[in-house]
């Protein structure tokens, strides 16, 4: 087996992360995030509710829009960056989320959540931040993205290592999203997945640009032997013979989770308790009979 760098509390290499998103800024946006931020648009959009003091924060602030609207009024965000350094955007710590008020009534995260190591430390931060019935709403990588990537990496590194290693990072799968919003104090919390197939020439392709986003290997533990030709090879060869269409070009997974909570307040509507029903089902069935 390959060995490799030890870190107890780290999963993500922000600094290799934020040094890639830093390169990339005079760069257009990708296609990922404006995907996301037209999305965004459409679910704000849904929401009958006015949102005085917004705020939106994320790894790269390049892509963030100045405004968006509700159902019912516009909202103008405040803009705030956790990872690279953009000349409007200040710059915040993603282990120690400190924003300038604690009284925003919409704080919205943007593919942060996929490369913090403390997971429901962030989501209490940003609770901490929300003016009671304020509404946290997130967008992040899902579990099941670069699935093929993955299992192709793992089929080269057994042949070529005998071993395996991780090459692609963990995601949080919608599950485990919705429980710790629960955990961390949300009221009414919900997670959706937007699943969505792109497709390239073959798998180098893909991988050049997984690189050109700056979103290749961004994990502590990375094998410390470079990849061989043959090694690539054989790892492209699996892609191709196992996730290819008709017309030869290969798919990839893209899962973008959303998830969104408000902060408890006495004003929102809440479950009945059990038992707590004016009319037994039983009754109510027999009526339709």
């Amino acid at each position: 087996m390959m060995q490799q760098k030890q870190s107890q509390n780290q999963l993500f290499d922000r600094s290799l992360i934020k040094a890639r998103l830093e390169e990339k800024q005079n760069q257009p946006v990708d296609f990922i995030s404006t995907l996301i931020v037209e999305d965004l648009h459409i679910r704000l959009a849904a929401i009958s509710r006015d949102f005085k003091n917004a705020a939106i924060i994320g790894s790269d602030a390049k892509s963030f829009p100045a405004k968006s609207s509700s159902a019912t009024s516009p909202i103008n965000f405040s803009h705030f960056s956790t990872l690279a350094k953009t000349t409007k955007s200040p710059l915040l710590e993603l282990d120690n989320l400190i924003l300038p008020e604690k009284n925003y009534d919409l704080i919205i995260s943007l593919l942060d959540l996929q490369v913090i190591n403390n997971v429901p430390k962030f989501l209490n931060q940003i609770l901490a931040h929300l003016k009671p019935d304020g509404l946290m709403m997130m967008a992040f990588i899902g579990n099941e993205t670069l699935t093929e990537l993955r299992q192709s990496w793992l089929k080269a590194d057994e042949q070529i290592l005998g071993g395996i290693n991780a090459r692609v990072a963990p995601f949080i799968d919608v599950k485990s999203a919705g429980n710790l919003l629960q955990d961390s104090g949300f009221a009414l919390p919900v997670a959706d997945i937007d699943h969505h197939i792109v497709r390239y020439a073959d798998a180098l392709s893909l991988m050049k640009e997984l690189k050109l986003l700056g979103a290749n290997n961004p994990l502590v533990n990375k094998p410390d032997r470079f990849v061989t030709k043959n090694h690539l090879a054989l790892a492209c060869k699996y892609y191709e013979e196992n996730f290819s269409d008709a017309d030869k070009r290969v798919r990839a997974t893209l899962d973008i989770i959303w998830m969104s909570g408000w902060k408890p307040d006495a004003s929102q509507q809440k479950p009945l308790k059990p038992g707590s029903a004016k009319i037994s089902l039983a009754k109510a069935l027999s009526s339709k009979i």
